[in-house]
């Protein structure tokens, strides 16, 4: 059995090919951020290569987001997501171009600056200088307090939103900030 172990875990969603070549891969459904977030957490604890994403129109139920996933690797993710209480709504197969998930990052190069947003919220990076120069979208509640905690900080100084935030906005705005330090440090 430890022969197939190569399948399971740090695989990129290319490297999962079907028999005609096609990547297989699924999408897990919640009913809310808070459990998107507490699966993608455990997953990647357990060494899965997941992605979180926005939901095709044609599934979008209950939160914004989804999981995407090797589907190969279904029973043991639902196994794990299970045993932890947090199954999901249920799983969908992306066989079909309509189905597949929505990327959540749009990124903008102005030059000077680098804005990435993820989802509904934005962080905008002066490059030569590594200062968050903007941080604005999302309608929730912590929105004012993330801008007024990270503009001005240089980027490796300021604070994680994922660590002060505790909204759908300060999980999009922690992707921002996880993709801006992935490509000011490149």
């Amino acid at each position: 059995m430890a022969f197939f172990g190569f399948l399971k875990r740090n695989k990129t969603p290319d490297t999962l090919p079907d028999q005609n070549g096609r990547v297989e891969r699924g999408i897990l459904v919640f009913e809310n951020t808070s459990e998107v977030i507490q699966a993608e957490n455990l997953l990647k604890q357990n060494g899965w290569d997941i992605r979180v994403m926005g939901p095709p129109p044609e599934i979008r139920q209950g939160c914004d987001l989804v999981i995407e996933f090797p589907l190969i690797e279904e029973l043991e993710i639902l196994r794990i997501l299970t045993t932890a209480d947090l199954p999901p709504l249920k799983t969908v197969p992306v066989s079909s171009p309509l189905l597949q998930p929505v990327d959540i990052f749009q990124i903008k190069d102005y030059g000077r600056y680098l804005m990435v947003r993820a989802a509904n919220m934005k962080l905008t990076v002066d490059k030569e200088t590594n200062v968050i120069v903007n941080v604005s979208g999302g309608g929730c509640p912590d929105v004012p307090f993330l801008a007024a905690s990270m503009v001005g900080q240089i980027l490796a100084d300021a604070p994680s939103p994922r660590e002060i935030g505790h909204t759908l906005c300060g999980y999009a705005l922690q992707l921002a900030y996880e993709e801006v330090r992935r490509r000011c440090s490149a």
